[in-house]
């Protein structure tokens, strides 16, 4: 095995003019793309990145995303896509325990910029085509040869503590999520892949992305989602498929002109992760007539899309994420970690070749999250007597907003330092525009007093945007089992009777 680069080259050396990427309406064929990844690896080695160094992008969409990232596998580097929306003081735990030896950041992220660590950034002319940052008499090295259980990325989650995890991905993981892609959604060198969501997240660089390119196949890049310009691109580029969060679903189905798009060649929309109302999945194929709606189930710790739901079961299997693809194995455990049967509760835990080995410089995280050889998802599901999923809970408090996850300790932890919280409890409360929104629930110190607006003000001094709570709910008192654990799942049935909504 070469590198992720390999692929790209054989499609520049058959069909150098074949598009691999449109930005802007401007087309990128396979060789122009593979003469970019060379110069950025050019770029990377006179910064003196090597073999297992990390390399960090802090970027939106742009083809230079790809450029990066290309170039580093190119080298046997790791790249460690972060997400753009996190603050300075997030961004700078992740860099400094990724320990990366270079930063990649778009020109309107100047506080991320500021940070310790050599960076180079991008105007919008440098995101169009990297090789304006590029020296030409830099030489190219060779390509590294990688072996399946070498790190090509490092991804970091946000767990159950307040402090993100690094997810360990080896070139093994993202070769055999590719097989099972290809398998399950049939994907050829014909798919036009739409991408809007972000590409620091699995979903859009994964589900299935990389599979995409390396058949041959095309990626037109949005910087930013807009629904219109989602649709307009379907139409204009006779797009196939894309992975999006179901909030862009929503924004696409509630467009009130979709229905004037000719959208007949899209073929299938991943979109799931959340019990999805059927109402949604009749709206998709009232506007895309041609297309399926695809529920799917997935982590970061295993390259995403474990499970896809299959042609024709999507109204049979209601409520279901799907089944496994080939080469992964779902199993439903009790607290012990013994198997349970079918339409049994309990934590949904998988296995297979596109897991991860552990997190990054953190083995006692890797040991809690496995049982054995099996990757503990901390989800609470079952399995029905034919093998479709059905999320029903979490067993970690981790909320699910606009594709983000989001941990509620690290929002309590962060609640706790205002004044005025006696106890305070984070939950997930359904959201029809986002899945779900954060819901502070706070007990106040006796005669203290708290508005929604100084919830707001002070969270952001702390957490990115979509971490602040969207609701502030004040109680008397905490609901608590005999051990004293907070009741989470009775905060999220009852509510509470003095809600202060944004």
């Amino acid at each position: 095995m070469l590198n992720l680069s390999a692929s790209i080259a054989f499609h520049a050396r058959q069909t150098p003019e074949r598009p691999a990427v449109i930005y802007h309406d401007r087309h990128i064929g396979y060789g122009e793309f593979y003469i970019r990844i060379q110069r950025m690896a050019a770029l990377l080695h006179a910064h003196g990145i090597g073999p297992g160094d990390v390399v960090a992008l802090f970027m939106k969409n742009s083809p230079a995303f790809l450029d990066i990232a290309y170039a580093a596998s190119y080298l046997g580097a790791v790249f460690l896509p972060v997400n753009y929306r996190l603050a300075a003081a997030e961004a700078d735990y992740i860099l400094s325990d990724a320990q990366a030896r270079l930063l990649f950041v778009d020109a309107e992220f100047t506080d991320i910029a500021a940070l310790d660590i050599a960076t180079v950034v991008l105007d919008a002319a440098a995101q169009a085509d990297s090789r304006i940052l590029c020296a030409a008499h830099l030489l190219t090295p060779e390509p590294c040869v990688r072996q399946e259980q070498d790190l090509v990325r490092l991804m970091y989650t946000s767990g159950t503590t307040s402090r993100p995890k690094g997810v360990m991905h080896t070139y093994g993981n993202i070769h055999w999520k590719c097989i099972d892609h290809v398998i399950a959604l049939g994907l050829t060198r014909e798919e036009r892949l739409l991408i809007v969501g972000p590409l620091y997240h699995v979903g859009a660089f994964d589900l299935p992305g990389i599979a995409v390119l390396a058949l041959g196949g095309l990626f037109c890049i949005h910087r930013d989602f807009d629904a219109e310009r989602a649709l307009a691109s379907i139409e204009r580029y006779k797009l196939t498929a894309a992975w999006m969060a179901p909030v862009m679903v929503s924004r696409i189905l509630s467009f009130e002109s979709a229905a004037n798009f000719d959208v007949s060649s899209f073929r299938w929309v991943i979109a799931g992760g959340e019990k999805t109302p059927e109402s949604r999945i009749r709206d998709f194929t009232r506007v895309f007539k041609a297309g399926r709606f695809i529920d799917a189930y997935g982590m970061t710790e295993t390259c995403s899309g474990d499970t896809l739901m299959e042609p024709g079961c999507e109204f049979k299997k209601i409520g279901s994420t799907g089944r496994a693809t080939p080469h992964v194995e779902l199993c439903i455990m009790d607290e012990a970690g013994a198997g349970l049967p079918s339409n049994t509760h309990g934590e949904i835990c998988m296995r297979g070749p596109k897991v991860t080995r552990g997190y990054w410089n953190a083995p006692e995280k890797t040991a809690e999250c496995f049982f054995g050889d099996w990757l503990r998802s901390g989800d609470v599901g079952y399995l029905d007597e034919d093998g479709f999923l059905f999320l029903t809970d979490r067993v970690k408090d981790m909320i699910v907003t606009g594709a983000e996850n989001v941990a509620s300790s690290e929002v309590e932890a962060v609640l706790y330092k205002l004044p005025q919280v006696m106890e305070a409890a984070v939950i997930g409360a359904p959201d029809e525009r986002w899945g779900e929104r954060i819901v502070a629930v706070v007990v106040l110190q006796p005669q203290a007093s708290l508005t929604f607006e100084e919830l707001v003000e002070h969270c952001a001094r702390h957490l990115a945007r979509f971490k602040i709570p969207k609701e502030l709910r004040l109680i008397d008192a905490l609901p608590r089992n005999p051990s004293g654990k907070v009741l989470k799942r009775t905060l999220r049935q009852t509510g509470s009777p003095r809600p202060l909504s944004e």
